[in-house]
């Protein structure tokens, strides 16, 4: 029985910092992501699943590690700091034009690379995860 009340307390606490890690990512972009998807913009819709998969990714990984929740949290909260801050370098590192401009205006190849460089760099940061 216990066995299975932490995979339920394990299952609702990342679903919790999976919704919690899509709000800040939203926090951080300019623009709301919700609205651009309803217009039907797909380089926002790449950039969003590739928000998504990366923090599913971090977060998976966090809690493959540890065994214990306050440990997967922690893990998943560094991981995660190291994904923002690399979308925000990456960010930083094109100044020939800003990223969130770019998915505004529904620049698919922006919305892919954004996923790409999400997902890399979610591998890359899991990867440093104990």
């Amino acid at each position: 029985m216990t066995v299975v009340i932490n995979i339920i307390v394990s299952v609702i606490v990342m679903i919790a910092l999976q919704y919690i890690g899509m709000i800040v990512f939203n926090f951080i972009t300019p623009f709301k992501d919700m609205e651009e998807l309803k217009k039907g913009n797909v380089a926002v819709g790449l950039a969003l699943g590739g928000k998504f998969i990366s923090t599913a990714i971090i977060l998976g990984v966090a809690a493959y590690t540890n065994s214990s929740i306050w440990f997967m949290m922690l893990w998943f909260a560094i991981g995660y700091v190291c994904l923002i801050a690399a979308y925000l370098i990456f960010d930083w590192l094109t100044p020939g034009f800003k990223t969130s401009e770019q998915l505004v205006k529904g620049n698919v190849a922006v919305g892919v690379l954004l996923f790409s460089v999400y997902l890399g760099f979610a591998f890359a940061i899991s990867s440093l995860i104990i």
